[in-house]
This record gives structure tokens, C-alpha cells and sequence, in this order.
């Protein structure tokens, strides 16, 4: 009876955008009326729009020509259209609803429309992004539209100073990743006057990537804190203790709960051990004066048995650097708090930072909830709708594509043990290379990632590594990874926020060529376009060879708890119609599959 019902009426996404389709053909009836007008004229939009809202319109009076403006100023600055899915999906934007849109659709030029509009009223917009790498090239990317049309774009990341980032905030339309905003906010609800503020009132903010953001991170606790008295010298000598102690003997690990519990054994080994090092005061463990003892060791118990060197973090110049389990991107500046990091540190041999206490902290979910006005985009959030409709009160709307997808996904393919299937995996990088397919090898660790390239060096094929320990080169690594005959091995890194263009991306290779002859692409505007032409023309001719031979081949080599991030790598291949394929190896002795 439900599928006669959605046969005939459609689902509810179809219906929604149905709803929508009316106003996208007045928008599209404008198009030749914008294209006659000049630069001079078509700038002066804004300021006529601006007009009208002080006059008492309401942005939704304005939407069809502001969309029609938008997509004429992203034609001639970018050469950029935005074509009718894309004008359905800003409107859905403005809304304040969720827009799931498949990889490759054009999110961030979808952006532009509802930021463009919501920026007239003069409030700010706050573009929400995971990472300052997409919020530095979005701001100066799409920037180019908005300063077109008389805006005034900022970017706020890491390391800025208050001035810097009052500036930014106070531009019409503000890029940045979401801790930066969530920090922003505490640093200013800790100053003693509204006019040291760096935000104005938080007024409309669209989030990319909101199924990360909303839902995995939605309450992870951004922290401002200040130095706490504990000495961090008990942690160097406990953590000595602890590999004395064994599993199952001593102590239980439950990796799924992500706790450690002394059993009663090892409270007496871990009671004799704390003494003969002069830590324990008499000789209880649970006694009152020993419960800053008994917290340090639980703490380095978890550090030494649930947190690995290489999958939840990274060491580097002497430092513990997290790395983000959702995008596999490292958390700078962040800390793991209640003594963990200390221990962690301590573990490592590295030197141990004073412990810190809370002096201010906020979680995302809480943070995001403060907006006036909130929206987001991302290739997957139907699966977590009712979560998001429940805590947010945003609903999400399917996107249709642009063009259909075509990409082939194969089953799972799985093995009784863990050196089996990478063994696996290699044979059909290799099988797919020598024919020229390019390659994205999905992996869930820097450690799963080094484990992969070690055997393609083995076997003398180059190939390229994206992760935690090898992201400044990012950019470049995911511009060449559509090339024919391309390896690139990645952990969660590339599944969001990229887009693999099949035979290359012209504007980075050019760059990378400016850069390598230490000439900047700014100072030479004439001869660095002449030669995005030239590579533009050799991209589009290599892509269309690899199209010949199936497109981009993903394959994943472990299955993520979250579902979402799997399709986000999926995602990755069958852009606007491309051919590509996925497939992903298993073993018994994934994570996924053992706890």
C-alpha cells in the first residue's frame, strides 16, 4: 500500500523539490534579461535589493531575482552556471533545511545562491566547513562572486588574532571551520565587555558536511581551559607501572564501552607496585588521599591499551597530535582532557604538559543550535533524517543529480584474516593499474594506510599517501588522483570535501608548476590562465581515455562503523554521470567485525 502510495505521489523528497520547480522556471526566465545587463549594472543588483528589504520586503520576495543574479555574476566570474538542481538545492539552503546532494553536484557553488541572498539583510553568513584547507579555498574560490557583486568576504582559521578575525566576522558572508566558530564563541563569552566581542549576533549559518558536524561530532566538547595543579610528574612514574600489569589478568579491557577495570589481582600487584615507587600513600588504592593516584592510573591503563600511535593519534617534534577519527585530519592544538593526553605523553616518552582545567566549553550541537537561522549540505544524511529533524529541527531534502550516476559498486568482498585481504587488495591495484585505471585506496588509519603503501613499494609501484603524517600536500595529491594510472592511498582524509576531476585538475597542476619555478599565479594572471588553457585541454583528452576505461576505481579496505563515511568514499568515484567503481575488502579481524 506505501509503495502504491509513493508510485503515485511521489516520496516526500520528490514532492519537496516538486514544490520548488515553479520558481526555479522564473529564475530561468530572467536569464537572458541578466545576461544583457553590463558588470556596472547587473553589481548594482545588490544595492537595489538591499533597498527593498529596508523598504520591507522579505528575502523570499527577492529570491528569484537574487538567484538570477548569483548564477549570472558565478557564469561570467567563474564561468561557472548554476544549472536548475543547483538552484533547487540553494533554495532548500535558504529554507533552513538539509540538502543531501551527491558527490561531484556542486555544493560549494550551491552555497553562493543562499549566502548571496541571506547576505543582503546585512546579518552575516557563517560558512561552516570541516577543515581551514576547504574554508581558505571556498572563501577565495566562491570570494570571487561575492566581491563581483559588491560583498565582502572573511575567513577565520587557526592562529588569526582578535583583530584579524573582527574583520572577518564582520564581513558579509564568513568562511571557517567549525571549531574555529565554537572557539570564537567562548573566547568572546569570556571577555569582560560586548565590545571586545570578534562575532556579531549568530544569525545564519550553513553547515558543509552537517551529517559530520551535527550528528558524529554533535557532542564533542569544545574546551578553552587553564592550567590545573595536578603534577604531571606521577604520570611519567604510574605509566612505568602499567606494562607490568596483563590483560585478562590484571585488567579487562572493553573496547566497544572504550574502558579498562582493574580486577581484583591487579589491584593488589597495582597497590604493591605504586608503593615500591612511592606513589601510594598507605597502602589502599581506594582510599580518599590516593584518588588523584587511582585516576592517573586509569588513565594510563586507557592509554596504554585503547589508544594506538598511528590510528588515534600521531607523534611528531616531540608532540601528541590527535588525529580525527571521523575525518582523519589532525586536531591541532586540541587535547584529550582529564589527564588522558598527560598519560598518552607519558606513554610515548614525550614531554608531559601541565594538566589543564575547564574554563569555558561548549559542544557543537549546543553551539549550533544557537543560530537564528541554520542549514546544511552533505552527499549523505537521509539515513540520519529523523536524528536530525529530533535535535535540530532541520529536515533533510534529496537533491536529484544533475546527470545519472553510473558508477558500479561491487559486493564486499571478505577474508578470514587480515594479511589475506591486503594481499588481496594489491593484486587488483595491480590488476587495474597496468591498465591505466586510476586509483583511491580508502583506508581507516594512518597505521592501515603505511601498511598498504609498504607493500605497493614492495612491488616498485608509485603510488601517493594522504593522511595525518603526509597532508601538506594535500591539495596537489587530490588534483592528481583522476590522472590515469594515479594510486593515491588515503585514510578518511579524502572522502569529504574532494572532488576527483578524471584526467587531472588543470588549476593545480598549473600552480604546482608556478610554484615549482617560484613564480605565483597572482603576479602573472595572463600567463598563469594561458596555461590552465593548455592543461585543461590534455585533462579533458586523458579524462576521456579514462572514461573509455571505467573511470576512478575506489576500493575500500575496511568497513567504518558509520555507514556514512563509507558512502562518503564511495562518492568519491561517478561524478556527473563519470563511470567508476567501488569495491570493499573485509576480514574477520576488522575492528568492525571483532568488538
Amino acid at each position: 500500500m506505501i509503495a502504491w502510495f509513493k508510485k503515485l505521489f511521489g516520496t516526500s523528497h520528490e514532492r519537496a523539490v516538486a514544490r520548488l520547480k515553479p520558481r526555479v522556471v522564473l529564475i530561468n526566465d530572467l536569464e537572458a534579461e541578466m545576461k544583457e545587463l553590463t558588470d556596472d549594472e547587473l553589481r548594482g543588483k545588490t544595492a537595489e535589493f538591499r533597498e527593498k528589504l529596508d523598504n520591507g520586503a522579505k528575502l523570499d520576495d527577492i529570491l528569484v531575482p537574487a538567484f538570477a543574479v548569483c548564477r549570472e555574476a558565478g557564469r561570467r566570474v567563474l564561468r561557472m552556471r548554476h544549472y536548475d538542481v543547483q538552484l533547487i538545492g540553494g533554495m532548500v539552503l535558504h529554507q533552513g533545511c538539509i540538502a543531501e546532494m551527491r558527490t561531484g553536484e556542486g555544493k560549494t557553488l550551491v552555497a553562493t545562491l543562499p549566502c548571496y541572498l541571506n547576505a543582503l539583510e546585512g546579518k552575516g553568513v557563517h560558512v561552516v566547513t570541516v577543515n581551514d584547507y576547504l574554508a581558505r579555498r571556498d572563501s577565495e574560490w566562491m570570494g570571487k562572486i561575492y566581491g563581483f557583486l559588491g560583498l565582502e568576504t572573511g575567513v577565520v582559521v587557526n592562529q588569526q588574532g582578535d583583530a584579524e578575525k573582527k574583520k572577518a566576522y564582520k564581513a558579509d558572508i564568513t568562511y571557517g571551520q567549525n571549531n574555529e566558530f565554537g572557539f570564537d564563541y567562548l573566547r568572546d563569552n569570556m571577555k569582560f565587555s560586548a565590545l571586545e566581542y570578534m562575532q556579531r549576533p549568530l544569525n545564519y549559518a550553513i553547515v558543509d558536511e552537517v551529517d559530520s558536524i551535527l550528528i558524529d561530532e554533535a557532542r564533542t566538547p569544545l574546551i578553552i581551559s587553564g592550567q590545573a595543579e595536578r603534577s604531571s610528574d606521577k604520570y611519567k612514574i604510574v605509566s612505568e607501572v602499567v606494562p607490568r600489569l596483563r590483560n585478562e589478568e590484571h585488567y579487562t579491557v572493553d573496547e566497544k564501552g572504550h574502558s579498562v577495570t582493574l580486577t581484583d589481582d591487579g589491584v593488589d600487584l597495582s597497590q604493591k607496585l605504586l608503593s615500591g615507587v612511592g606513589v601510594l600513600k598507605g597502602s589502599n588504592l581506594y582510599d580518599p588521599e590516593n584518588l588523584e593516584t587511582l585516576h592517573i592510573l586509569n588513565q594510563c591503563l586507557r592509554a596504554h591499551t585503547l589508544y594506538k600511535r598511528d590510528v588515534n593519534y600521531i607523534v611528531r617534534e616531540g608532540k601528541v597530535m590527535i588525529v580525527d577519527e571521523f575525518t582523519g585530519r589532525i586536531l591541532a592544538g586540541r587535547r584529550w582532557s582529564d589527564g588522558l593526553h598527560q598519560a598518552i605523553e607519558a606513554k610515548e616518552n614525550v614531554r608531559i604538559q601541565e594538566e589543564s582545567r575547564t574554563m569555558a566549553t561548549i559542544t557543537f550541537q549546543n553551539l549550533f543550535r544557537l543560530y537564528k537561522k541554520l542549514s546544511g549540505m552533505t552527499g549523505t544524511a537521509d539515513t540520519e533524517a529523523a536524528e536530525f529533524h529530533a535535535t535540530y529541527k532541520l529536515d533533510v531534502t534529496i537533491i536529484p543529480t544533475n546527470k545519472n550516476i553510473i558508477r558500479k559498486d561491487h559486493e564486499d568482498v571478505v577474508y578470514k584474516t587480515e594479511k589475506e585481504k591486503f594481499t588481496a587488495v594489491v593484486q587488483d591495484i595491480l590488476d587495474h593499474h597496468d591498465a591505466g585505471v586510476p586509483i583511491l585506496v580508502g583506508t581507516t588509519s594512518v597505521e592501515k594506510s603505511g601498511a598498504v603503501a609498504s607493500m605497493l613499494k614492495k612491488k616498485g609501484i608509485k603510488h601517493e599517501v594522504l593522511n595525518a603524517k603526509h597532508h601538506e600536500n594535500e591539495a596537489y595529491i587530490v588534483a592528481q588522483a583522476g590522472r590515469k594510472g594515479a594510486i593515491t592511498v588515503s585514510t578518511n582524509m579524502a572522502g569529504r570535501g574532494t572532488d576527483i576531476l578524471l584526467g587531472g585538475n588543470p588549476e593545480m597542476i598549473a600552480k604546482a608548476e608556478f610554484r615549482a619555478a617560484d613564480r605565483i599565479p597572482e603576479a602573472e594572471p595572463e600567463a598563469f590562465d594561458e596555461l590552465v588553457e593548455s592543461y585543461r585541454k590534455s585533462c579533458q583528452a586523458e579524462g576521456d581515455e579514462i572514461r573509455e576505461l571505467g573511470g576512478l576505481l575506489i576500493v575500500g579496505t575496511e568497513r567504518h562503523e558509520s555507514r556514512r563515511i563509507d558512502n562518503q568514499l564511495r562518492g568519491r568515484a561517478g561524478r556527473q554521470g563519470d563511470p567508476g567503481q567501488s569495491k570493499f575488502y573485509l576480514s574477520l579481524e576488522d575492528d568492525l567485525m571483532r568488538i
